[in-house]
């Protein structure tokens, strides 16, 4: 389990030191500073093992969050704890930042007593957390409202307060997809997979009861066989266009009986924003481009070209394209020629960065070392006419 949680700046000065158990010394907090923050070499990794301690740590803007334990614990848990902690404080003071953790570290702290308990994770919802912790402090409660506050914590409709009411009912639903995909030199798809998310965002009076259904191919499948009958049918697999979901998980509003029985999922949800499930999918994947690396190497100069088409229809437009051309660590300067779009090399990042928003776009980078050696010539071309932005 956690044995502590710190929070440091960019820096490495520390503004947030909780620990939980005592297999935790206080010099953990200045081994991450040595070994982590103020390192010669820039640190990838997300976990890091000091001294039979393990330092899982994420970064955002200027600050660093860092998770601390001398036991082999889930690291998916662990990280999932620190990102429901970040969100946690985004809602209750906005941007994260060095300043708002120093005006705001009294309640940082009440957070922190009640997001871990002895180094286990607990409540991380900001809904349920906000009806007994106020930025102004906790006020002087009655026994009724102590009572309505238990039943928060401990009932079963603990994610939702009673007594809400808008004057317009609104419900959003959003669906956001990441695709993964693992490609060899030659073009072939090693691996791929989809990880999405369905955010919702509800403004719903009183105790609302929603229900929705989604494609998914152990339902379309057995609705097809029960209204026709056909089992090897050429049109019934045509007719087929359910998805394989591997695995999901769902928020605790769900109602797993009835999706396991009924493939419908019905909730009652949270007031505000909230991520209603994810999923993973691995099979039938639509890839939105196609990329076409092509290398050549001749003397001290490497050519990398790569040629990147749409695969979606024409009537789709993208938004906010961006393409990432890794460099080598060794680059010391780099050269940009850019007739169209905005391109940018980030040393930090060891990638030059381009940016477009139409297809007729070509970008020509020539990164040069300082030591007389010409090391890279990338040549990034965009060339399909069905291809549109917008």
């Amino acid at each position: 389990m956690i044995g502590g949680l710190f929070i440091y700046n960019h820096k490495g000065e520390i503004l947030i030191s909780r620990i939980y158990r005592d297999d935790i010394a206080r010099n953990a907090v200045d081994a991450f500073r040595v070994n982590v923050i103020h390192a010669r070499s820039q640190i990838r990794s997300p976990v890091t093992n000091i001294a039979r301690t393990s330092f899982f740590h994420l970064k955002k803007a200027n600050i660093w969050i860092t998770a601390v334990t001398r036991q082999n614990v889930n690291a998916a848990m662990v990280f999932e704890m620190l990102h429901q902690t970040l969100a946690l404080m985004t809602s209750y003071f906005g941007k994260v930042s060095e300043e708002a953790i120093k005006n705001n570290f009294v309640l940082i702290y009440e957070l922190l007593d009640e997001i871990l308990d002895f180094g286990y994770p607990q409540k991380t919802d900001s809904g349920i957390l906000k009806t007994f912790i106020t930025q102004q402090g906790i006020k002087t409660t009655t026994v009724e409202e102590q009572t309505k506050i238990t039943n928060q914590v401990t009932g079963q409709i603990g994610w939702r307060r009673d007594g809400i009411k808008y004057r317009r009912n609104e419900l959003f639903l959003d669906v956001l997809e990441n695709v993964n995909l693992l490609m060899n030199a030659q073009g072939k798809v090693l691996s791929a997979h989809v990880s999405g998310r369905v955010v919702m965002r509800s403004y719903l009076s009183g105790m609302p009861e929603c229900k929705f259904g989604m494609n998914d191919k152990v339902m379309v499948d057995n609705k097809d066989k029960e209204s026709t009958g056909l089992k090897d049918d050429a049109a019934y697999k045509k007719r087929n266009q359910g998805i394989a979901i591997d695995d999901c998980t769902f928020h605790q509003c769900v109602k797993l009986s009835k999706f396991e029985t009924e493939r419908s999922i019905s909730f009652i949800p949270p007031d505000g924003e909230f991520e209603l499930m994810r999923y993973r999918t691995t099979k039938d994947i639509s890839f939105p481009f196609r990329i076409i690396p092509l290398v050549r190497e001749a003397g001290n100069k490497m050519e990398i070209k790569v040629v990147l088409k749409s695969n979606y229809r024409a009537a789709l437009l993208g938004q906010k394209i961006e393409v990432r051309i890794p460099t080598p660590s060794t680059t010391s300067g780099v050269n940009l020629l850019c007739n169209k779009g905005r391109s940018k090399y980030k040393s930090s990042d060891n990638a030059v960065v381009w940016r477009f928003v139409l297809c007729y776009y070509s970008l020509n980078v020539h990164p040069r070392s300082e030591r007389e050696r010409e090391r890279h010539l990338i040549n990034k071309t965009v060339r399909d006419p069905s291809l549109k932005f917008k």
